[in-house]
């Protein structure tokens, strides 16, 4: 389990920030002296609230995926379940360019100030999976999916997609090619790569980007997914 709450308003600044310094200028500015002065607060709070900077750290990875399940938490069940798959791939491409800062440390991929994730950290971050492992399942039984299991759909959709918000975010793809014309054909693909039939999967992809607003109204509040009960693992 996290560190014991304390101030519901505090906490969320001090994630944010924190990601934002760690994302946009290293490990060395992640300290709990300029996180607090950018937060208003004494740096107590730094500590009071997670029990160090491991503690925030872990938080900041943790919120993260918060908020990624609470956009998958808006992707409805529809009789296409072709095109709720895609949503999940548009919500996770949301997710990240709305939350870049913390999108470059869920992952590890940005230096972490001496924190290593866990299994259990990253128990958390699969555990997103589940509601995509279902949408497969769905799929399959509808027949619009004819190889591979439910467990492997999820995770080549989540590698996928990724792959392409990591340079998306990263300023390589440019035109013509760009992250949203290369996006929709990926989607596509990858419906097709798993045993849709063309048309259908374009369909499906296309009918997916009319429910962008599913997710993309949805408001986050850090501070109710901060007192959240860590996901078991």
């Amino acid at each position: 389990m996290s560190p014991r709450r304390s101030n519901p308003d505090t906490r969320p600044a001090l994630v944010d920030i924190a990601a934002r310094l760690l994302a946009t200028e290293g490990p060395q500015a992640l300290t709990a002296r300029r996180i607090a002065a950018e937060a208003g607060s004494s740096t107590m709070a730094v500590y009071t609230n997670f029990g160090g900077m491991s503690g925030l750290v872990r938080e900041m990875v943790y919120e993260g995926f918060a908020r990624l399940q609470t956009y998958f938490s808006h992707v409805e069940h529809t009789a296409d379940p072709v095109a709720d798959m895609a949503l999940f791939g548009r919500a996770y491409r949301h997710n990240a360019l709305t939350n870049p800062h913390l999108y470059a440390v869920m992952f590890g991929g940005a230096s972490l100030a001496g924190f290593s994730l866990g299994a259990e950290d990253r128990q958390y971050g699969r555990y997103t999976l589940t509601t995509v492992i279902e949408c497969a399942t769905r799929c399959l039984e509808a027949g619009r999916f004819t190889t591979g299991d439910a467990v492997l759909i999820a995770h080549q959709l989540w590698t996928a997609v990724h792959g392409l918000v990591t340079l998306e975010l990263g300023e390589y793809l440019i035109e013509p090619w760009n992250a949203e014309r290369i996006f929709e054909a990926q989607l596509a693909g990858l419906m097709v790569g798993v045993g849709d039939r063309l048309p259908a999967a374009a369909r499906s992809v296309s009918d997916s980007r009319d429910r962008l607003p599913e997710f993309q109204n949805v408001n986050i509040d850090p501070a109710a997914l901060l007192d959240q009960e860590d996901v078991p693992s």
